[in-house]
Formats: structure tokens, sequence, C-alpha cells
């Protein structure tokens, strides 16, 4: 039977124990929690040391560590939810990156000429060997293409994954002593960056499908929230004698939604939100998310 495909994590929390002899404990929980959900992740930051649970939203991690807590008897300590933020590409570049190394011994060598094109949003990673008459060894195109999916994990703009572009190798050359798989792959990545800087990188938000039931009375004060949140109206339902509010919002926009359309409706109002799609970020907004404002 064909494997099921469960969605990628679009928010994570940062969380660690509030006494010292509860971390081994909230690992052994969390390792429980990950083999029962596919849907929730959990790493450790190698730059931080923290612990980054991931998930669905943020009722979905709410709920997580609610479960710590109830169940497993571990209190933490939960740091500001991260939006899982991509990058991208909005057009074609060419670039050609040379790796040449000489010290003393065995040097380094390798060529490579790279076109970049971006794809259709959620199409991911596509490979192409476009090397003619021998430029580039066969034994050495796998590892340009390992380099390309290493360096895509961490992107020019602020360092996030980098999804949705083509990679044809057009051209190279190299050496019969200094170049082996691992100069190729050395040279895929530095090259890789520079090639996504010309091709005018873009940041990618998760945006979510968004729908609210209320009484009538109403729904101007919720469309009127969710337009002040970056909300893109999609369509009003009568549901009895309720009335359902779909919309589409950045994720980034949504923190808090539930308590927000609680006292907004006196408690009235049923939310529920789901991943839709990725979207590019505008201009203004992705100078904010990159610290350049």
């Amino acid at each position: 039977m064909e494997s099921i495909k469960f969605p990628e994590p679009v928010v994570s929390f940062a969380i660690e124990p509030k006494t010292k002899s509860d971390q081994d404990k909230l690992g052994t929980a969390l390792a429980k929690l990950t083999s029962e959900d596919p849907t929730f992740r959990v790493k450790t930051d190698e730059e931080t040391a923290q612990t980054i649970i991931s998930g669905m939203g943020e009722l979905h991690l709410d709920i997580k560590v609610d479960i710590l807590k109830r169940t497993y008897g571990i209190e933490v300590n939960v740091g500001k939810p991260q939006v899982a933020y991509r990058e991208t590409i909005t057009a074609a570049g060419e670039h050609r990156e040379l790796l040449k190394k000489q010290t003393g011994g065995a040097g380094q060598f390798a060529d490579i000429t790279f076109n970049l094109e971006p794809r259709e949003r959620g199409a991911g990673y596509e490979f192409v060997n476009d090397i003619k008459g021998g430029a580039i060894p066969k034994e050495y195109i796998p590892a340009i293409d390992k380099g390309i999916v290493e360096s895509m994990t961490a992107g020019p703009l602020g360092g996030f994954p980098v999804v949705d572009i083509t990679a044809h190798i057009t051209d190279g050359s190299y050496h019969d002593v200094d170049s082996n798989t691992d100069t190729f792959k050395m040279c895929a990545i530095y090259g890789f960056k520079e090639a996504m800087k010309k091709c005018k990188p873009v940041l990618l938000e998760p945006m979510m499908k968004v729908s609210v039931t209320v009484p009538e009375e109403f729904v101007g004060a919720v469309t009127g929230y969710l337009s002040s949140h970056r909300g893109i109206p999609k369509g009003l339902t009568q549901r009895g004698k309720m009335k359902e509010i779909t919309a589409e919002a950045p994720l980034a926009e949504m923190f808090g939604y539930v308590s927000d359309l609680r006292n907004l409706t006196s408690g009235k109002a049923i939310p529920n939100m789901q991943f839709s799609h990725y979207a590019e970020v505008p201009g203004g907004i992705m100078k904010q998310v990159l610290g350049e404002e």
C-alpha cells in the first residue's frame, strides 16, 4: 500500500523543564509523543542546545505541553512561537563557482556552472544534469547533487530551508589529480548559495485556512479582526442560526487568535485553523522578519 504523507510542521516552540531533575523524564515523554503523532516533531537546536517542538499550529503544541503536565507530571517553560519560514527564488540565474586551492601537496579543484530556475509552489527540488562531453566526470555528479541538497537546509536570506527550485548543472571542468567527490561537493555548497543571491530570493510563510462560526451580530467584528491580521476573506456560509466565516491568513499573524476571538465574541466563536500552503511574504514584512527594519 502507498505510504501516508504527513504535512510538515509550521510552528515551533522552545521548551525546557522547570527543574533539572525532569530533564531525562522530558526526553522519554517527548519520544513517546512523537511515536504517537507523526505531525509532532522534536529536535535539539545545535547552536542553542534548546529542545524545539514543532507541530501543525499553536493549539496543537499547547495540547502537547498540557499532556506533558497532566500525563507525565512535567512542568515546562515555553518559549515564543517560531514560524517555519522557507526561502525560494523568483527568477532564473546562472553562476559559475570555481574552487581552486594549492597547499603544496595535493590541491583542491572543482569548477561548476549552475543554472537555477524557480518551480511552482510545492513542486520541491529538482536536479538536472546537462553536462555534455565529460566536462565533469559522471562519478562526481552525485556529489554535486548532495552538496546542493545540503546547502538548501539554510538559504542566504535568513538561514531558512530552501524549496521549489530546479538546479541545472550545465558546464564545468576538473583536474586529474586535485579533483574528487569532496571538492565537487564543497564547490556545489558554495556555488548554490551564490547562485541563489542572483535569482531574486524571497521568503515564504505558511498560510492557514481559517474558519470561524459565530452568531450573526459578530460577523463584522470577526471579519475586521481577520482583515487586520492580513487575512483574506474567502466566504460566508449560513450554518443553522450561525454564520461560518472562511479566510486565509498568515500563521505569523494568528498567534493567540483563539483567545482574541473568545474576547471579541463573548466566548461565542467556534474557531478552526489548519495549514493551507506557502505564499510569498510581502516586502515590508520580509524586512521585519529578517531584522532589516
